[in-house]
């Protein structure tokens, strides 16, 4: 298996930002959707209509889904781990305690990942630019949401736990996801598999827990959050999802956990006419700051730049 590269192009920047706009949207269209809908139904709306969406895309562009078991076997691992899990367990979660809490929680993320990654790969090891600027992007998460989110902390440890359950699973999903590029599996069609699986495993368990035949018929309203939410935050941004996985590696790909918060509050102060808070400002600057020290590059052009200086200086 082709290694990845440990440090991003400016293209898979490029496609890390929209992936980050794409789900921190998800938030504006499933707070539209949950005041009418039961959480579990969203998820399986959400998944279902992304999956008929691309199963139609795969059929239109020439491609088709693979028939043999071993790839269907990788569709349901995936998930499973991606999809089916922590949406379970977020959702869950939330129930009992404060989102900005939880998404506290989500964005250990990339923490959970460096470690899996650096166990379960050989081309993903842990280095100390990539794991100090990993901690330094999480605090940065942890300042945008303030510190009125720890008020819940230490009550509700179960729900907690289930959250950070969450991170560690989609951590997972990062590392298990990288297979399909070495079986030769279009990001379309990856993307197709994933969703389609997960459909069939959520289905029954929101048809006996949430009973969504004694729901009311949501308003149209409703119904174009629930649209949004798959096709632009579920199915075109798992094709993306995909494609970054294949090239940058599951490290790279889950710094988009950090990216969401500010995607969210950007989309706020464009389209709702929100106002940045100093913390905010603040907690992006962490977040970029950490990013830079991730990808590397321009800590590098800073010290090519200082060592002539430096070595004239001694002269």
């Amino acid at each position: 298996m082709k290694s990845v590269n440990t440090k991003m192009g400016s293209f898979e920047w490029l496609l890390l930002l929209i992936l980050s706009v794409l789900w921190g949207g998800s938030f504006f269209f499933v707070g539209v959707a949950v005041k009418v809908l039961p959480p579990l139904t969203i998820v399986v709306l959400r998944v279902g209509l992304a999956a008929i969406a691309l199963n139609l895309i795969v059929r239109a562009t020439g491609l088709r889904m693979p028939k043999e078991w071993r790839y269907w076997k990788a569709f349901f691992g995936m998930g499973l781990l991606n999809n089916m899990i922590p949406f379970c367990l977020i959702v869950w979660g939330q129930t009992h305690i404060a989102s900005g809490l939880a998404s506290i929680f989500n964005a250990t993320t990339p923490l959970f990942t460096v470690l899996v990654a650096h166990a379960f790969t050989k081309d993903e090891k842990i280095s100390g630019g990539r794991l100090g600027g990993i901690l330094i992007g999480f605090i940065g998460v942890a300042v945008i949401i303030g510190l009125d989110s720890l008020g819940g902390l230490g009550t509700n440890t179960l729900a907690q736990f289930a959250v950070l359950g969450a991170a560690l699973s989609y951590a997972f999903a990062g590392v298990y996801g990288r297979r399909f590029k070495s079986m030769g599996t279009a990001p379309l069609v990856t993307a197709t598999g994933q969703v389609t699986t997960s459909t069939i495993l959520l289905t029954p368990l929101a048809l006996v827990v949430d009973q969504p035949w004694t729901i009311a018929m949501p308003g149209i309203g409703v119904w174009a959050a629930v649209v949004g939410l798959a096709l632009v935050s579920t199915a075109l941004a798992y094709i993306i999802y995909f494609r970054i996985l294949a090239t940058a590696g599951a490290t790279n790909l889950l710094l988009v956990t950090f990216l969401i918060p500010v995607s969210a509050i950007l989309l706020g102060v464009v389209f709702l006419g929100e106002q940045l808070a100093g913390k905010d400002l603040a907690g992006m600057g962490l977040i970029c700051f950490g990013l830079a020290a991730i990808d590397g590059r321009l800590f590098s052009f800073f010290k090519r730049k200082m060592l002539p200086a430096s070595a004239e200086s001694v002269d």
